[in-house]
């Protein structure tokens, strides 16, 4: 899978361990993260994550800042672009499979780096149910 990996200041090494298990996993990862724990503006790295998922560029996104919820709100901002704010494995999974999730948000000050990887991990391996969800998330988008 191609995977596009955004962070500000707060999830570096969270990033880092993602993408180190990514890249471990086979994937292609395209990194717009900040490198360092110098404090910088979210948006600057969510907005490249959710244009390659708008695009297709990108299978799915992965997102990280202190909350999670700066970050998801800016990529939420993109056209089919579906980010669900997770804090657990088991929120990760119920965003792909009722909500068809296509971009995770990482709260970094919140949970633990084992929680975050669980949650990509669960999040990637997780196919949407269709069926009666998909009717929701046609509902989604603003037309």
């Amino acid at each position: 899978m191609k995977i596009s990996i955004g962070n500000d200041h707060a999830g570096t090494s969270y990033k880092n361990l993602i993408v180190n298990f990514l890249k471990e996993a086979g994937h292609t990862v395209n990194n717009y993260g900040t490198n360092d724990d110098g404090s910088v503006d979210y948006p600057d790295f969510g907005h490249p994550v959710a244009s390659d998922v708008e695009k297709g560029e990108a299978d799915f996104g992965i997102v990280i800042c202190g909350s999670g919820n700066g970050i998801a709100m800016t990529v939420n901002k993109h056209q089919g672009v579906r980010a669900a704010l997770c804090w657990i494995k088991e929120i990760a999974v119920l965003a792909r499979e009722h909500n068809n999730a296509n971009v995770i948000a990482i709260p970094a000050r919140y949970t633990s780096k084992n929680q975050a990887l669980d949650m990509v991990k669960a999040f990637l391996a997780t196919d949407f149910e269709g069926g009666r969800h998909q009717r929701r998330v046609d509902k989604i988008a603003c037309k």
